[in-house]
């Protein structure tokens, strides 16, 4: 069975600026981690690092602009290589709606369950970002606290 990590908020930005954070390297390492480089640009590969936990090599596998974001995990120390990875965005209420899906999970394990909490910690980072111009990637001064 094939299992997926979903979730659903709103951001009060623009969505040209929720697709920016999420499109950009300089973005990227505002509220996920950091140490990210690479080229974010589709067919490019993007490092996400998590100090000596490393991090997972993110293939950029499509971007319509300002509406979809998706990755394909080519590389992981952690169980994520072929994962995908999802970021639709609309208007709602005045807001961006984020639907973002991490998908690929083979078990509904422990680690499934430790990730999609992750996930929420760093889409409330995203959200921040977006609306206050300061996120709280991993590494960043707020996540040492």
């Amino acid at each position: 069975m094939n299992h997926s990590i979903k979730h659903l908020f709103h951001i009060d930005a623009k969505k040209s600026e929720v697709f920016n954070a999420l499109t950009t390297i300089d973005g990227l390492s505002k509220w996920w981690t950091k140490e990210t480089t690479g080229d974010s640009n589709i067919g490019g590969i993007i490092k996400f690092r998590f100090a000596e936990n490393g991090g997972p090599d993110m293939k950029v596998v499509e971007l319509q602009s300002n509406e979809f974001v998706k990755w394909e995990c080519v590389e992981s120390p952690h169980g994520w290589a072929n994962h995908t990875f999802t970021f639709t965005l609309d208007d709602n209420d005045d807001k961006t709606r984020v639907r973002f899906s991490h998908d690929g999970w083979d078990d509904n394990d422990d680690f499934y369950a430790i990730c999609s909490f992750s996930w929420v910690r760093y889409m409330e980072s995203l959200r921040q970002l977006c609306q206050s111009g300061k996120g709280e990637a991993f590494g960043s001064e707020y996540h040492r606290k």
